[in-house]
């Protein structure tokens, strides 16, 4: 039986290989929009070349540790705790859509934050924005944690069906929250749906680590945010739409 569960896994894992680089070779260059995607009102958080656009969490820029290397926005080695911090876009959104690629280094651990309330009142970006992981399931001791695995709403929904790819792999994912539906997709399935502020997300708040934190999840608008959580991670491909 386990032996077949593997099997199954692994013809998953190749299916959704084939339907990424179908869909790659439609989308063209990297940190590109294309014309549809222009005129549909897209927008790239990252061109490529440059962090033009973002800054780390409460300060004026952005640490030395993140960096634009071969076309990804890469989180590498920090000579110390200042030279990184959360990457945080320089605009604030409402109702979006985001979509990104996020590929991480063996034992890693990173996030994409949103709705994150940038102010001197917040020592971190998570006292306020809720997170779509990004680990390394098979070696990061978070992943032992049920709601904490790669894809999940961290803390407060398990992403399921799993979807991830092992750690050094580009994995796809993206966020919609519109009207107070949240979406995330990985890897092309839709992992995790649900309703921000009605009872049911009181309720799982209140039973999360985040119960203690009064401003959490709270705010309509906030700025999208790449985790440093104190290991090697790279983005690419981080574009959004503004849906309100």
């Amino acid at each position: 039986m386990k032996t077949e569960r593997h099997i199954i896994a692994a013809l998953f894992l190749f299916a959704m290989t084939i339907s990424y680089n179908a869909e790659a070779q439609k989308r063209g260059a990297d940190n590109t929009l294309t014309k549809k995607e222009k005129k549909n009102g897209w927008q790239l958080l990252f061109d490529g070349s440059t962090t033009n656009g973002w800054h780390s969490f409460n300060k004026p820029g952005l640490g030395a540790a993140w960096e634009a290397s071969e076309g990804t926005f890469h989180l590498g080695k920090k000579a110390d705790k200042d030279s990184g911090g959360d990457a945080v876009t320089a605009e604030e959104y409402g109702d979006f859509h985001l979509k990104l690629e996020w590929k991480i280094s063996q034992n890693g651990n990173s996030g994409v934050m949103f709705l994150v309330k940038e102010d001197p009142t917040y020592k971190y970006a998570y006292y306020t924005g809720p997170e779509m992981q990004v680990l390394d399931n098979n070696g990061h001791p978070d992943a032992k944690i049920q709601k904490h695995r790669a894809g999940d709403l961290y803390d407060l929904i398990t992403s399921v069906p799993e979807t991830v790819k092992p750690y050094g792999e580009w994995n796809s994912i993206e966020i919609k929250l519109e009207k107070g539906k949240l979406d995330f997709w990985q890897n092309g399935v839709n992992v995790v749906s649900t309703t921000l502020w009605n009872d049911n997300w009181n309720t799982l708040v209140a039973g999360s680590k985040f119960k203690s934190l009064e401003d959490f999840a709270k705010f309509k608008t906030g700025r999208i945010v790449l985790q440093d959580h104190g290991d090697e991670v790279w983005y690419r491909n981080i574009k959004i739409k503004k849906l309100d």
